[in-house]
Parts: C-alpha cells; structure tokens; sequence
C-alpha cells in the first residue's frame, strides 16, 4: 500500500465535486492546500469532520490554507452534504478510488478490533508548490482540527 510522506509531491489529481464540476489539484498550486479523505458523508463522524473546517476556514483562509474533502461517495451524496451542512469547499467524489489508493487512504484498517478493508481517515498538508508537509493517517474526526492547529498554528 502507498504511503505518503512529508517532502514527497502529492500525486494530482482531477474529481468531480459535488457541483459535478472538476477539480484538479494542480488548479489549486500557488497556496497551501489541505486534503482530506474520509470515509463516507452525512454520517455523524464524517459531518462533524466536515462541519469543523467549514467553522475554521476563515482562520485557515488568513494563514493561506484551502481545503479539499474526498471520499467515496457519489456527487449527489455530496451536494446533499453540502446543502444540509453548509459546507462551504469542495467535496470531490472518487467513487472509483484511484486518488485513494494512490495517497494510500483506502486499503486494510483496525474497525472495532476487526481487520476490514475501507477507507482510511487522513488529512495531508501541501505547500503551495504541492509537496506534502504533514502527512496524518487513521486519524479521529472528534479533535482533528485541534490537532491540526498545534502543527499549523492556524487560530489566534
């Protein structure tokens, strides 16, 4: 399975977002980009995920940051996110899991003591040329953007 690290090139990527509308990770060089993966919208740990980088996005925007979300789900699964929750960046679809197995997100994980294949919660922080700094698999949704502050240093 691919892992990636601090210091390599994250691999591009085009995905439709949850307008169907592409977006490419090379469209986004020139600022700080983190991408996370999850693995399924409108369930309770995906949404707070989601819900806490909408409410931090003007703190990250100030520090030069965008943000991408990518999962598994479909297009219309994710505008449904969109709309209820107010998400306010992309949320790309990568039903086929291409961009998953190449950043090494999907694969076999820990499930309540159980070894499944899924995917794997994980959150990567790009320069603004698209090199990878910080690289966070099997993360939790509850305390990941505190997580992310003390790193990135984001709020305040």
């Amino acid at each position: 399975m691919t892992h990636l690290a601090p210091g390599m090139p994250a691999p591009d990527f085009t995905l439709p977002d949850q307008d169907g509308s592409s977006v490419s990770l090379a469209d986004l060089r020139g600022q700080k980009v983190i991408v996370y993966f999850y693995p399924e919208a409108l369930t309770v740990a995906c949404k707070q995920q989601a819900c806490d980088f909408r409410d931090a996005l003007p703190d990250l925007g100030e520090h030069g940051y965008a943000v991408v979300g990518i999962s598994k789900d479909p297009v219309e699964k994710l505008a449904r996110a969109r709309d209820k929750d107010g998400i306010t960046f992309p949320l790309l679809s990568d039903e086929s899991l291409e961009v998953h197995r190449a950043w090494g997100t999907f694969g076999e994980k820990n499930s309540y003591g159980r070894i499944v294949e899924g995917v794997r919660r994980s959150t990567f922080v790009l320069d603004e040329e698209g090199v990878i700094t910080h690289a966070f698999y099997n993360t939790k949704a509850k305390g990941h953007l505190d997580m992310l502050d003390k790193r990135l240093a984001f709020r305040g």
